[in-house]
C-alpha cells in the first residue's frame, strides 16, 4: 500500500496552473492548446464521463468529482508512486513495483528541480551545441538526430544520488527518498558522443554540460534551476545518451519529453531533462548546482553531523556499489513448508557487479545468489535466491552487492555526509514465517 504523502489540495495550493499541467497535461482552459486533449482525456477517466463545457473550465480547477476525495492523488501516468514534494515535483517509487527488468515508464520516479516547461512541441524542439571548446556550433532538430546518427536503445541506470537519504543519522535536509529514487529504463536515442563528434572540441575540453527549458521556481525567466555536466571524458563514452524516448515511446513529461540526457552510472542529476543547450566547456562546469555542497560529498570520510567546508567537499562521479530486494514486499507472511523466492537488482556506477548475497540472520552468514550479466554496460544485474527458513518467527532478508572491484556494501549505515547523498547500505525486507 502506498503511504499518503500529498493531497490533491496542497498539490494545486502554490501554483494552480502548473500544477494542472504536471498532474494531467493540461495547460489552460481553451481546447485549442496544445496538450489539452490529452489532459482533456484523463480528466474525464477520473470524473468518470465526459466533460461538457470542458472548454470553458478555467484553468486550476479541481473538479467537485475528486475535489473531496480522501484517495491518495496521482500524477498521469505515474501511478502509484509516493509524492515527496509539489514545488517541484519529486515522486519516488515503492521498492516491490521495482521487480521489473526493464522499468516501465509509470514507474520511474520523478526528480525535478523547476517547473517543466509546457506546450511541448517535440517538431520545432532544438538543441544547440556551444561552448569555449567547441569548433563548430551547431544547432539539431530532434530529426537531424535521428537521420543523422546511428539510433541506439540502451538500458542505463538513473539513480538519484540522495536516493536513501532518509536513513541517514543525523538526519541530511533535502527530499526525504527511503530507496525508491532509481530505475532502469531501455533509453532510446543517438550516443552523445556522435554528435559532439559532428560539431567537434578542442583539446582543452573539460567539461560537457546542458540547459534544459524548465523554469526556475521562483518563476524569474533568467534564473536557471539546475545545469550540471560530466567530464569530456564520461561525455565520450559510447553508452552516454541524448534520449528522445524510454521503452519504444516518447518521454513522460515528467522525465524529460521530448529531449534529455541519459548518462548511466552517475547521479541522475547530470542526466539533464528537456535540454535545449549542451555545452562544452574549457574548465569544470559552474551551472546551478554544480558547486558544493549540491551533489558533493566530504573527500574525505567524516564523523555523522561534522561541519564540513566546501572546500573540502568533492562533486560526486561514479555512484556506488547498491543492490535491492524487489520480491518480495517487506512484510510477507510465509507459510513453514513454503520456500521463500527472493530476487531483485543490482549495479555499481560505472563498474559492473561481480556477488550478489543474501543473509536471513542479520549479516551473520551469507549466500551466494544467481547473478545475471548485465544487458549492456550500466544497466542493472538481476539476482535471484531461493531458500527454506527453519522454523516459524521473524526474519530480516538482507542483501549486498560486491563491485568488480572488489568493494562491498555497508552492511547497515552507509558514509554519512551533510547533504545525504550516496546511501548504499543493505537493503532489508521483513519475513513472517507460520
Amino acid at each position: 500500500m502506498r503511504r499518503k504523502e500529498r493531497g490533491i489540495h496542497n498539490f494545486f495550493a502554490n501554483d494552480p496552473e502548473a500544477a494542472d499541467w504536471q498532474a494531467w497535461g493540461r495547460r489552460s482552459s481553451s481546447i485549442t492548446r496544445r496538450g489539452f486533449v490529452t489532459g482533456l482525456s484523463t480528466l474525464s477517466t477520473l470524473v468518470g464521463a465526459r466533460i461538457v463545457f470542458a472548454n470553458q473550465m478555467p484553468a486550476g480547477l479541481i473538479p467537485a468529482a475528486i475535489a473531496d476525495s480522501t484517495d491518495e492523488f496521482e500524477i498521469a501516468g505515474k501511478e502509484g508512486l509516493t509524492l515527496l514534494n509539489d514545488r517541484p515535483v519529486n515522486a519516488e517509487t515503492p521498492v516491490h513495483f521495482l521487480n521489473d527488468q526493464v522499468t516501465p515508464a509509470h514507474r520511474l520516479f520523478i526528480r525535478n528541480n523547476g517547473i517543466p516547461p509546457v506546450n511541448v512541441n517535440a517538431d520545432t524542439w532544438t538543441l544547440a551545441i556551444e561552448g569555449e571548446s567547441v569548433i563548430n556550433s551547431k544547432t539539431y532538430s530532434i530529426k537531424d538526430l535521428q537521420s543523422s546518427f546511428e539510433n541506439i536503445n540502451r538500458q542505463l541506470v538513473l539513480e538519484c544520488g540522495g536516493n536513501g537519504r532518509s536513513e541517514f543519522n543525523p538526519p541530511a535536509s533535502g527530499n526525504q527518498w527511503t530507496l525508491g529514487a532509481v530505475g532502469c529504463p531501455e533509453w532510446n536515442g543517438v550516443r552523445l558522443k556522435d554528435v559532439l563528434n559532428d560539431c567537434g572540441y578542442k583539446d582543452d575540453a573539460v567539461y560537457v554540460a546542458y540547459y534544459g527549458l524548465d523554469k526556475h521556481l521562483t518563476g524569474v525567466a533568467d534564473r536557471v534551476p539546475i545545469s550540471r555536466g560530466v567530464t569530456i571524458e564520461k561525455a565520450l563514452d559510447p553508452e552516454s545518451m541524448i534520449a528522445w524516448g524510454m521503452n519504444g515511446s516518447d518521454l513522460h513529461p515528467m522525465n524529460g519529453h521530448p529531449l534529455r540526457l541519459a548518462i548511466g552510472g552517475w547521479p541522475g542529476s547530470v542526466s539533464g531533462k528537456w535540454i535545449h543547450k549542451i555545452v562544452i566547456r574549457d574548465r569544470v562546469h559552474d551551472g546551478p548546482k554544480m558547486a558544493p555542497p549540491s551533489y558533493s560529498v566530504p573527500c574525505d570520510p567524516v564523523a555523522p553531523g561534522t561541519t564540513v567546508s566546501n572546500d573540502d567537499m568533492c562533486i560526486i562521479h561514479s555512484m556506488p556499489v547498491k543492490s535491492l530486494i524487489t520480491s518480495p514486499q517487506s512484510g510477507i507472511r510465509l507459510n513453514i513448508d513454503k520456500k521463500l523466492m527472493v530476487n531483485g537488482h543490482a549495479w555499481a556506477g560505472d563498474l559492473s557487479v561481480s556477488e550478489v548475497k543474501v543473509s536471513i540472520d542479520f549479516g551473520q552468514t551469507w549466500s551466494a545468489t544467481k547473478l545475471q550479466q548485465p544487458a549492456n554496460k550500466f544497466a542493472w544485474q538481476h539476482w535471484e535466491y531461493e531458500t527454506t527458513l527453519p522454523s516459524q518467527g521473524y526474519y530480516e532478508v538482507w542483501v549486498r552487492a560486491i563491485d568488480s572491484d572488489g568493494v562491498s556494501q555497508p552492511m547497515v549505515m552507509p558514509n554519512w555526509n551533510p547533504k545525504g547523498y550516496l546511501n548504499n547500505a543493505c537493503h532489508r525486507i521483513a519475513v513472517y514465517v507460520s
